[in-house]
């Protein structure tokens, strides 16, 4: 039997953040299609990237475009940055972030269909596509995920990934047995070293993250590597692979930049709580 593409724990961390729709008595209109069945449909798409108009009617989860509207209304209620936070919060009171580093880098995506948020690549032929931005922690969680053209330089986006990651912090003051635990610093979490290669070469970006208390190991042009090559960057390299095992994310099929944004985050969710779980 195939395992279900909504487990019980991620159902039980997103169900009460997902906003309740009151029926009018006036106009009722049909039932509103069960909300875990229209995630199993995302989820669907997500991994074998069929187009929203095809999704098979046997799984249950209505239309694709069902999927999609709710996709997007959800986001606009902010339930899967609140669903990031939540699991990361999770992960930290598990201890199992790890704050000694983090690891920057980007990958590029071939755009079918061109859009927002494309450009020409320069590493594939100047054929149009998009760059996917990602900041993780030591071990592979990730924290940020960002999309801009194809021919966006990388150094331009490290402030934004840094700044605009979730709060993590641990509120809980007793673990999962209910045994006291030591309280924590309620001050948010930020790693204390930050690795990349020489795409972020650049002094004044050095220079700003010494002032948010981070320090910098980012590669230098014509100089042996010195950023975690092999080391501690493969973690992000992995990332990605597994990044591209969800067929909806290994080439951006539609132009609505919005909703590939949005496939990002709900898979950096999913990555992050098979770390959890």
């Amino acid at each position: 039997m195939s395992k279900p593409l909504v487990s019980d724990k991620l159902w039980q961390l997103i169900e009460p953040l997902i906003p309740k729709k009151k029926r009018r008595r006036d106009h009722p209109g049909r039932n509103r299609l069960d909300d875990r069945k229209v995630l199993t449909g995302i989820l669907f798409v997500l991994k074998t990237g069929i187009p929203w108009e095809d999704l098979p009617s046997e799984l249950g989860a209505g239309s694709g475009m069902t999927c999609w509207r709710r996709l997007h209304e959800w986001n606009r209620h902010g339930v899967w940055r609140k669903l990031q936070k939540l699991i990361l919060q999770e992960l930290e009171c598990a201890h199992k972030i790890n704050w000694e580093r983090a690891v920057i880098d980007s990958s590029t995506v071939r755009a079918m269909h061109r859009g927002y948020k494309t450009g020409p690549s320069p590493v594939d032929r100047r054929k149009y596509g998009s760059k996917r931005h990602l900041l993780s922690d030591g071990r592979g969680r990730q924290l940020n995920a960002r999309l801009t053209k194809a021919n966006t330089n990388d150094i331009t986006q490290l402030k934004a990934l840094v700044v605009n990651r979730p709060d993590v912090t641990c509120p809980k003051t007793t673990d999962s047995k209910g045994r006291p635990r030591k309280r924590r610093s309620q001050r948010p979490r930020k790693p204390k070293q930050l690795y990349g290669d020489r795409g972020y070469d650049s002094e004044k970006h050095r220079a700003w993250l010494r002032q948010q208390g981070i320090t910098p190991k980012l590669a230098r042009r014509n100089t042996p590597h010195g950023s975690g090559l092999g080391r501690y960057r493969y973690v992000i390299e992995t990332d990605f692979a597994r990044m591209n095992q969800q067929r909806e994310l290994r080439i951006r099929d539609t132009r609505k930049a919005s909703t590939y944004q949005i496939m990002l985050s709900v898979f950096g969710i999913l990555l992050n709580l098979s770390f959890l779980t």
